[in-house]
């Protein structure tokens, strides 16, 4: 996958640069070698690319007087968070300054009676949700792994409860931002809708840090259901399996959770997790509601399932085996990973409309069935997203070729059916050239605005599309 030439110039240290930094930051700035590979890698295929200082901001403070001295420098800033992202979101391609945001994780408010909470960008998932649950609250979106959640609305994360509870776009109100120029603003209030003027929240959320960096968060939450449930079935078919999730969404049950794993990614989750389900295509589902609620939705989903080759429902009704159950689908990755000893992930997704979705799958699992390498299917089919992840083996470009080939024909599929390149990953690296294919001019839009608020494009560089 070529990376945009622009990109590729590194930006030399200018002098004095690191002098400044070391006066204001003192022990938050870093420059060895480890530290930078640490934050110069992530949990996707690209070849890790080095900044030349990581700084640990602490406040709001931090973060602009970082931005002010890069400024004056012109060197480069990439926001870092767990480093989880998948399309190289946070590698730094032209050098600069990493700005890890991991200690700005102070929960700040929490206002129970409005449904939502402020916080710093660098408090994960987990720890938002363990610190709300004696409210009776929790915030549902959950990409599986335990990101920030500045991260997560940088690249406007989904996961697995997104088909009832949505998207990171769904869920923050408001931003706190500090602008290129290092100016600090605030994209909304806490109000729940409002008419007035652009929708900046909008537009930072997905940026992947290349408009500006985020320092705080006003989030939706919601009450923690009265009763859930989860539950597996295997099916005779991968068709039956999406067939069930696409009849279930137009009877109008309100699926909380539904994730489809073709048959080798149960082989790989079963080695992986110790767990002994059938090796055949998987949903797991969860169900949200009140006793007699979720008692319905089952009834209803459980009588699809069974007219498309669904098979009986293994409950998991007690929190710890709900836990246990999901974890295992969190780690489907690294479980399909390591089908083979010493292999590298490549992970890729589209996202196409319901009516499509079956289609997509079953053209997809053809052409994966002709791979030289294991590749498998999975994914959030409640909203029309899904996976592939790829096995390969670091030492054979020939995979590489062969993989690029195979992920090319899978976006063109999703894009022929009037889909995305993407539903959660981003574009970062891997899909600049998909952008301009599924939104053609209106790329350039975008450029313009990038243009408009960083001209000396220092923010995440090379990110999302080249200038």
């Amino acid at each position: 996958m070529a990376i945009p030439a622009q990109s590729q110039a590194r930006v030399d240290m200018p002098q004095g640069f690191l002098d400044r930094l070391e006066q204001r930051f003192g022990d938050q700035l870093q420059t060895g070698e480890a530290m930078r590979e640490q934050h110069g890698s992530s949990e996707s295929h690209y070849v890790a690319m080095l900044p030349d200082a990581v700084v640990f901001a602490h406040s709001r403070e931090d973060v602009v007087a970082l931005v002010r001295i890069c400024s004056e420098f012109l060197v480069p800033i990439v926001p870092f968070g767990a480093g989880t992202s998948i399309e190289g979101n946070a590698a730094a391609l032209r050098g600069g300054v990493s700005l890890d945001m991991t200690r700005m994780d102070k929960i700040i408010a929490v206002n129970a009676e409005d449904f939502d909470c402020v916080i710093q960008p660098g408090v994960r998932r987990e720890q938002l949700n363990e610190y709300l649950r004696d409210q009776g609250l929790f915030f549902p979106i959950d990409p599986g792994a335990n990101a920030t959640l500045g991260g997560m609305a940088s690249t406007r994360a989904s996961g697995t409860n997104a088909v009832r509870y949505g998207t990171m776009k769904d869920a923050v109100l408001s931003l706190e931002v500090v602008t290129p120029q290092g100016n600090v603003i605030r994209t909304a209030t806490r109000a729940r809708k409002s008419a007035a003027g652009y929708d900046l929240t909008r537009l930072y959320v997905g940026a992947e840090g290349t408009l500006g960096i985020i320092t705080e968060l006003s989030l939706r939450l919601h009450p923690i259901p009265e009763a859930i449930s989860s539950a597996v079935c295997s099916f005779d078919g991968l068709d039956g399996a999406v067939d069930t999730v696409v009849q279930s969404i137009q009877c109008g049950v309100p699926l909380a959770r539904v994730e489809i794993l073709d048959s080798l990614q149960m082989r790989a989750v079963n080695r992986w997790s110790k767990l002994d389900y059938p090796e055949a295509p998987t949903l797991f589902f969860e169900f949200h509601g009140s006793p007699a609620y979720v008692a319905e939705q089952v009834v209803t989903v459980k009588a699809i399932a069974e007219t498309n080759g669904g098979g009986e429902f293994a409950w998991s009704n007690r929190p710890e085996e709900r836990n246990k159950l999901w974890r295992a689908r969190h780690d489907a990755y690294y479980a399909a990973v390591n089908l083979r000893e010493g292999a590298i992930g490549w992970a890729t997704d589209v996202c196409v409309p319901m009516s499509r979705l079956a289609e997509c799958i079953a053209e997809t699992h053809k052409d994966l069935a002709t791979a030289s390498m294991p590749a498998t299917i999975l994914g959030h089919v409640g909203d029309g997203n899904f996976h592939v992840v790829f096995s390969i083996d670091p030492d054979a470009p020939e995979e590489m070729r062969e993989v690029e080939a195979i992920n090319a024909r899978l976006v063109e599929r999703a894009l022929a059916m009037e889909g995305t390149c993407t539903g959660e990953h981003g574009i970062g690296l891997g899909k600049q050239e998909w952008l301009v294919a599924e939104l053609g001019d209106a790329v350039e839009e975008m450029r313009t605005i990038k243009r408009a608020l960083d001209p000396e494009n220092l923010m995440n560089p090379g990110k999302i599309f080249s200038l």
